[in-house]
This record gives structure tokens, C-alpha cells and sequence, in this order.
């Protein structure tokens, strides 16, 4: 009969921030101990494992190997359900404590994270959260690897591992200059742009949903200005730079710098994009993603502005 490895809760600890930080002395850093003290715990790991966690590459700190992002998911789930039975077993008041990392599309974030943060802080007084903003791939990322328990995204497509729940759907719209001749119109056929540049949100996917749907009535558009920030995209379109196909509104017109930009339903069958929350299948949630995820939903469902 093997021996079973003998593996303890400080060296997973340790591999976790190492992975991480993708560095020994940052992870060291981190956790405010020496850098031997995590260059041993590893090697313990590994030794316990029998399997090599990092390449280490002189110069360029570490990288993880496929057994390595492996474990780091596995590794990062059984440390939140550890901490989630023990603010379970220490809690008389049935209360959701700790904390809780998530993601969120940088496009929806303004629109919804404070309202999200600020009903948590209501309803939840004990739980705290964490962000990161992130795209599509990079929310995919993050949820594979364990760094976040639960993202606010748009439904591009993340895998079958990744379980979705659909909140709402956001349609496209298209964004004129307040003073452009179709600004005046109820809605818009995007073949009335046909000879119109274009300024285009650059993220990824994005960037191929919304020439997708040019593309569906046979457009192929100019492509003036490009840019990953949802603002600058307004601010080109506001001066007249050209127009531009978002999903998400706010509840006002003006771009940063005071000028007028409007929104114009369109008049074609495209398709809409689905906001959803996305948590990993083989990951067991936690009762802080549980509230968090119902507590979202929640603003979402109230606050995003149909198109």
C-alpha cells in the first residue's frame, strides 16, 4: 500500500501566492516570511507529490507547469471551503462571513460593482469583496485557476467546464453624435451607415461580436479609431469621429468632456448579448458565492438599462 503524501495547509498556502506572484521573494513578500520558508515549503510539495509544481526560469521568476494549474485550482477551492467551515463553526448568528475575490467585465463594472459592493455591505455586513476587472479570456483565466469564485461577464463563450446563470439579455444599440442625421430617427438599420466610419470598443471578443454583427446585413465597416476604453469610445462618437455599436447605457448622454452622444435602438434582427454570472462546474460553491451571486443578480436585473 502507497504512502499517502504528507502534505500541510502552510505549504499550500505558500504554493498558492507563489503561484500567484509567479515569484518566490514576491510570494515571500506577501506572506511576510523569508523566501527559504517558501522555496522549502515548495519543494517539500513536490517532493510529496512527486510531481515538479514550477519551472523556474532564472531571470523571469516562475511558471507553472500543467500539473501546477492543476493543483492551483484543486488547492485554492479546498482552502475556501476549509475557511468557509471554519467562519461556519466559529458564527452563532447564521451570518455569511470572510471574503470573497470575484470578476467582472471591465464594461460592466461601472455600470454595476458600487451598486453590487454597496447592498452586500447592507445585507451582508460580515462578507468583503474583491475585484478584478477583467475581459473574456481573462475572466476565463481567473476562474480556472481558482483566483476568482465568481464573474459578472457577458455570455461569450467560456467552455463547458464554466457554469453560467443567464440574468438578463443586452441588446446592441447603435451610438451617434447628438447632432448626426440619424439621431433624430426612432431606431436605425445599420445599412443607413454603410458609408460611415466606424469607432470600435477593442476588447476581446467584443471587438468580434460587434463587427459580427456588421457583418450579418453585409457591412464590413471603416474602422477609424479604436480604443479599450468604453468612455473614449463615446468621446470619438460625441465629436463626430463616427459611430459606434455598445450594449451597455448610461443613464445620461454626456461623454467626459461634456459633449452629447445618442442612442439608437437598430432596426435589424442581431443578436443580443446575455449578462451572466459564470462559476466553475467542479467547484463547489461556497455560501459567500451564494451570496454574492444573489445579491447580484438582484442589481443587475434592476439597474442595467435596456437598450
Amino acid at each position: 500500500m502507497s504512502r499517502k503524501p504528507d502534505i500541510t495547509l502552510t505549504q499550500l498556502r505558500y504554493f498558492i501566492e507563489a503561484a500567484s506572484c509567479l515569484s518566490m521573494t514576491g510570494a515571500a513578500q506577501q506572506l511576510l516570511v523569508a523566501q527559504s520558508a517558501v522555496s522549502t515549503a515548495i519543494a517539500h510539495l513536490e517532493t510529496q507529490i512527486g510531481a515538479q509544481l514550477f519551472i523556474r526560469q532564472r531571470a523571469r521568476g516562475l511558471a507553472l507547469t500543467p500539473a501546477g494549474q492543476q493543483l492551483l485550482g484543486d488547492a485554492r477551492a479546498l482552502i475556501l471551503n476549509l475557511e468557509e467551515a471554519l467562519d461556519t463553526a466559529r458564527g452563532i448568528d447564521n451570518q455569511v462571513r470572510g471574503s470573497i475575490r470575484i470578476g467582472c467585465f471591465v464594461t460592466l463594472a461601472p455600470f454595476v460593482l458600487p451598486a453590487i459592493v454597496s447592498r452586500v455591505r447592507v445585507s451582508h455586513p460580515y462578507l468583503g469583496i474583491e475585484v478584478d476587472e477583467v475581459d473574456a479570456e481573462g475572466a476565463r483565466d481567473a476562474l480556472r485557476s481558482g483566483r476568482v469564485e465568481v464573474v459578472i461577464g457577458y455570455d461569450f463563450e467560456m467552455g463547458p467546464d464554466i457554469r453560467k446563470t443567464v440574468l438578463r439579455e443586452a441588446p446592441p444599440h447603435v451610438l451617434l453624435a447628438a447632432d448626426h442625421p440619424l439621431a433624430a430617427k426612432p431606431h436605425v438599420f445599420l445599412r443607413e451607415l454603410s458609408r460611415e466610419p466606424m469607432i470600435l470598443l477593442d476588447l476581446p471578443q467584443s471587438r468580434d461580436y460587434f463587427l459580427g454583427i456588421l457583418a450579418s446585413v453585409g457591412l464590413q465597416p471603416q474602422i477609424r479609431h479604436r480604443s479599450m476604453s468604453y468612455e473614449t469610445v463615446r468621446a470619438f462618437v460625441a465629436h463626430g469621429h463616427g459611430f459606434s455599436i455598445l450594449n451597455q447605457r448610461p443613464r445620461h448622454d454626456q461623454t467626459y468632456d461634456g459633449a452629447r452622444v445618442i442612442a439608437r435602438p437598430i432596426a435589424d434582427d442581431v443578436p443580443a448579448l446575455s449578462v451572466v454570472l459564470a462559476t466553475m462546474r467542479s467547484v463547489r460553491m461556497t455560501a459567500r458565492a451564494r451570496a454574492l451571486m444573489e445579491v447580484a443578480g438582484e442589481v443587475l436585473r434592476e439597474s442595467l438599462e435596456p437598450a
